[in-house]
Formats: structure tokens, sequence, C-alpha cells
């Protein structure tokens, strides 16, 4: 499908085809699709917001950081999982603090292990701390992905 149809099934289609062409835009990795990108982050549509996030990571639009951040606080739990890799994928060191904050505040090991894959990603050593808390959690997921993360941030 062309990348043109593809913005414009994304700013005024309708449902599921909203959603799929958030999905195609970013696996055709096109920077000119990170403004509807970026705008569909904010509609009402679960889905929408989900797939744009990862579309985003997709295609390493950094200058999404700021939006990603903000779906850090988003209601529904796979918004804030794909924000988080997305943040990871574009090695946004301007979340490094906001995922730092996730890690003791949010009580979903899914997002915490998130935020801790994202972190070692990211590689940027002021999370080292923040990280190594958890490399002894009871969690084996929890503490394997710290123990990854940590290997990964040594060697920045």
């Amino acid at each position: 499908m062309r990348f043109e149809a593809l913005v414009k099934d994304l700013e005024r289609g309708i449902g599921l085809v909203r959603v799929n062409a958030a999905t195609e835009l970013g696996k055709l990795r096109e920077k000119r699709a990170v403004p509807a990108l970026i705008g569909a982050l904010k509609d009402p549509n679960m889905a929408l917001r989900n797939n744009a996030a990862f579309a985003l990571g997709e295609i390493g639009a950094r200058e999404a950081a700021p939006r990603l951040i903000d779906l850090l606080r988003d209601p529904e739990e796979r918004v804030r999982k794909n924000a988080i890799k997305a943040l990871g994928m574009i090695c946004a060191r301007e979340a490094v603090a906001p995922l730092v904050q996730v890690l003791d505040a949010e009580i979903s090991r899914v997002i915490r292990k998130s935020a801790i894959r994202s972190l070692g990603q990211i590689g940027d050593p002021k999370a080292l701390r923040a990280v190594e808390r958890f490399v002894s959690h009871s969690d084996p997921a929890l503490a394997d992905a710290a123990k990854k993360a940590v290997e990964m941030l040594k060697q920045q």
C-alpha cells in the first residue's frame, strides 16, 4: 500500500483500518509518517495509541520521546508497555528518569521488565543503580532482565 494512503487511513479511517495503518507505517520505517503517528498517540482508541507508539520506535523517531514519555501514565498497560519499548528503541536518554520512576512506582511485572530492558538499551550510566536493584529480585524474569541490562549499561 502506498505511503500516502496509509497516512490517510491513519488520520481519517475507521477503527481497525487506523490501527492497521499505524502498524504498516512502522514497518515502512518512513520518517514522513512521524507527525501523523505522534498525533495518533492522543487518540481515544487504545489499540491505535498502542500501535502508533511501537511504530514510532520502529521508525527511530527520537522527536517522539516527549509524547512517548507522556504515555507512561496511560491507563492501558499495553500502551505503557509499547511506549516504554519505543523509548528503548530510540535510545531516548531523556526517558531515563521517568523510566526509573516507573520501576519505583509501577506494580505490573510486565511494565517493570520492559522498563529495565529499555534502560539497558538506552545505555545511560545514570540508570545503573536503579537497574542493579533488580538483579537479586525474587521474580526470576525481572532478575534476568536486570542482569542483561546491567551488562549493557556497563558496556557503555
